[in-house]
């Protein structure tokens, strides 16, 4: 498989800026260059930084020499629009958001500058990461560079498509049930979800606090390691961050898997709920018997829990969706609707006002999960819903937990999706069919256990199909050992997809 000639992953960058083959300022006018280009058609990027971007890559060029050693110097990346970016908009593709600029970076966007990365712009998704098509965008949708009817995934389907379409060799994303590594394996890209608390989410609008997640989409296993490595790490501003190092975490690929014990969950493959299309299903064997091939014993895996993290994350994250999302009320930033002679003084206008600006400012989908959640947590069903499914929560950790102690796993191995890409509308009145597509990633986010989506071919129609690890806790080093043996084999990143070139731009928050 030829690699395409404009294909530069984020290490190849960083080194020939380093060693001043290339320019910061030249690699962030290409990448500007394609999405000028391009995103007319994909509608991958909300806002697009060009001014800022090549002044900070003239910057790194200016300085090339002592920051030399920075491990992303002159990378271009973007950031999810539910990132907040200093003096930048940051919406999360919602209406009620509309104009907000926050007056500080999150903790991962200081990092990223500080390790000499140019951010290029914010890239679409799905309100408040609430979905997995990123239809549910007050920008319009996103469309698939493999096939523009279909869906990139979601929530964080600009991100995907950016990577995959050459915007930017390097992604920040969130993942709350899936939302980084479905779309990395509907885009044919890696997505890597850590462990919960290894990565800060200080300056993440939050949707699931207990499951929600920061990570990076790239096009190699490598440059996941290496981003991952600079944004980890404790931090002040997060009491939920973990202080587990992250040293060694760029020099985990190493070519083979022996010794490893990889377990496959073939009850959960086999359950008629899954729908496991049959082109998925031969590129994960395909993938697994690569995996075989460079060492690593392959094992079944007992979860016999796992087929009920879809009812029970249906459950937890509207639930902490319904808390996080009350503070969108008109009062203290983002939009406001009615004036005060519209609705009226005293406590009867400010509940009016209330009303209208989250009835006009949310969509369908945050406006279903916040029902949904507020219903689960109400006086006589928070017992027989919420509670109980917490309690399933922590029967799908404790399998997990067994798995790796009792059977002495070391990653399990499972489809990332049931299916490929979906196309556009096709399930957007049917919210359960969309649901179900996440049963073989909310697992990681309810245990808190680190997962990745690595490309593992394509079906007969040339759309990406992902191959998912789970690791134990803050072993993310494992999943880029295993992902390096896959990506070793089978290097389907060096495909690039077809350009469009033409326009269809999106909605816009309107």
């Amino acid at each position: 498989m030829a690699a395409a000639p404009d294909v530069r992953t984020a290490g190849a960058i960083r080194a020939a800026i380093a060693a001043g083959d290339l320019s910061a300022v030249e690699v962030c006018r290409g990448c500007l260059d394609r999405i000028d280009g391009d995103d007319g058609h994909l509608n991958a990027m909300t806002v697009v930084l060009r001014e800022e971007a090549l002044a900070r890559a003239a910057e790194v060029d200016a300085h090339r020499r002592e920051w030399h050693d920075l491990p992303l110097l002159g990378v271009p990346i973007t950031v999810k629009d539910v990132i907040c970016t200093r003096g930048q908009p940051t919406t999360a593709a919602s209406r009620i958001l509309r104009g907000f600029r926050p007056s500080y970076d999150a903790t991962v966007v200081t990092r990223l500058r500080a390790a000499g990365a140019v951010i290029v712009g914010k890239t679409n998704c799905d309100e408040f990461a609430m979905g997995s098509s990123t239809e549910h965008s007050a920008y319009g949708p996103t469309r698939n560079p493999w096939a523009p009817d279909r869906t990139p995934g979601g929530s964080s389907g600009g991100a995907a498509a950016a990577v995959a379409a050459r915007f930017a060799p390097v992604s920040i994303a969130s993942d709350t049930g899936g939302s980084v590594r479905q779309p990395a394996a509907f885009c044919g890209v890696v997505g890597l979800k850590p462990t919960y608390g290894r990565v800060s989410r200080y300056g993440l609008l939050a949707f699931g606090s207990s499951l929600d997640q920061i990570g990076p989409l790239t096009l190699t296993v490598a440059d996941a390691a290496a981003v991952l490595a600079v944004i980890a790490g404790p931090d002040p501003f997060d009491a939920t961050s973990a202080g587990a190092p992250a040293t060694a975490l760029a020099d985990a690929p190493c070519g083979h898997a022996r010794g490893l014990r990889i377990g496959v969950p073939r009850r959960l493959l086999e359950a008629s709920e899954a729908g496991l299309d049959p082109e998925v299903r031969a590129a994960f064997e395909t993938a697994l018997k690569a995996i075989g091939d460079a060492g690593a014993e392959i094992v079944d895996a007992t979860l016999p829990h796992a087929a009920y993290s879809v009812p029970a994350y249906y459950l937890v994250a509207p639930a902490e969706a319904s808390s996080n999302l009350a503070r969108y009320d008109g009062v203290r930033y983002g939009v406001r609707a009615g004036t005060a002679e519209e609705v009226g003084d005293g406590a009867a206008g400010l509940a009016r006002m209330y009303e209208r600006t989250r009835h006009g400012g949310f969509g369908a989908e945050v406006k279903r999960r916040i029902m949904l959640g507020t219903y689960a947590l109400s006086a006589g069903y928070y017992d027989a819903y919420y509670r109980k499914a917490q309690q399933v929560r922590s029967l799908i950790r404790d399998d997990y937990d067994r798995a790796f102690a009792d059977a002495g796993i070391d990653v399990v191995a499972t489809p990332t999706t049931p299916t490929p890409a979906f196309r556009l509308g096709e399930r957007a009145e049917d919210p359960l069919a969309m649901y179900l597509g996440d049963v073989f990633t909310v697992s990681a986010n309810l245990t808190g256990l680190p997962a990745v989506s690595l490309p593992a071919g394509r079906t007969a129609a040339g759309l990406p199909v992902g191959f998912q690890l789970t690791g134990r806790p803050f072993d993310e080093a494992t999943l880029f050992r295993v992902g390096d043996v896959l990506e070793r084999a089978a290097p389907w990143w060096q495909e690039a997809p077809p350009r469009t070139g033409a326009t269809n731009p999106g909605a816009g928050v309107g």
